[in-house]
């Protein structure tokens, strides 16, 4: 699994896929122009698309609904190191399901691919590919 980010202008980048592509920006009072979603935006918006993806599927597989799923993430921003804690994921499901319903609707939800990632910290490596300066290469 692949993403590629490149720099439009500024704070503007493209976020693509081979078929697919979506902007991220920042906006104005940071630098941006504000056409895109912030990267912390994306990332909820993944979180969020993912839980709903599970919850559409459960509703679906049991006949209960085909459509009208309705997601919302939130997150407080922390600092000291910046980042985003406490995340909430509300799923509002467009027909009544029973208490057991809700609780097999709550599981499927916590397939999440995003979720479980999150709950299971992966490894991050940051690569730099950074061309030598040129009086560093005389050395």
């Amino acid at each position: 699994m692949e993403v590629r980010i490149h720099q439009i202008e500024g704070v503007k980048f493209t976020v693509a896929t081979p078929t697919h592509s979506i902007l991220c920006d920042q906006p104005q009072n940071n630098g941006g122009t504000d056409t895109g979603m912030t990267p912390p935006e994306l990332l909820l918006g993944s979180l969020g698309a993912c839980a709903a993806f599970y919850a559409a599927e459960y509703l679906r597989s049991r006949n209960l609904a085909n459509g009208g799923i309705t997601v919302s993430v939130t997150a407080e921003k922390i600092m000291e190191p910046a980042r985003l804690d406490n995340f909430q994921i509300r799923v509002d499901s467009p027909v009544s399901l029973t208490a057991q319903q809700r609780e097999a609707l709550g599981r499927s939800v916590e397939h999440c691919l995003v979720k479980n990632t999150f709950l299971n910290p992966p490894r991050i490596e940051v690569l730099l590919e950074v061309p030598c300066a040129a009086e560093a290469r005389t050395k």
